[in-house]
């Protein structure tokens, strides 16, 4: 069985502009609908996981993505990811680059965003161990 977690996500800048008539959401809100919008691609990223584990039963680690938020648009653009916190094969990184990049936040904010998201994926046991005999 394989468990795909996303452990950690940081909306780390906001950058203020003149507002239009797009939505303006605190730091927190704007986290919380980045957050609901990648849990969107969760089916698909774990197939990325899914299809690594074919090549390789022990693949594991994490992914650690960078990306900005458009403001007039809510589209997610320039996600990368981040060699530094990225330790899972390089095939699963792009795989979920490709499942995040374009999606779009609706409605838009007013201000770009900034953000670091990670998904952690680890190899679990088929089975718990066995009791011991006793």
């Amino acid at each position: 069985m394989i468990q795909v977690l996303k452990t950690s996500f940081a909306l780390t800048a906001l950058l203020a502009v003149a507002g239009c008539s797009f939505a303006a959401r605190s730091p927190e809100m704007y986290r919380d609908d980045t957050s609901a919008l990648l849990d969107t691609k969760n089916a698909e990223i774990k197939a990325c996981y899914d299809q690594a584990l074919q090549n390789n039963a022990t693949a594991a680690g994490t992914v650690r993505v960078q990306f900005t938020v458009q403001k007039d648009t809510g589209t997610i653009v320039d996600a990368a990811a981040d060699p530094a916190g990225t330790t899972a094969p390089p095939e699963v990184a792009t795989c979920v680059i490709n499942s995040i990049n374009g999606l779009q936040l609706t409605p838009p904010d007013q201000s770009d965003g900034q953000a670091t998201f990670t998904w952690e994926f680890v190899v679990e046991s088929a089975a718990p161990p066995a009791p011991p005999a006793g």
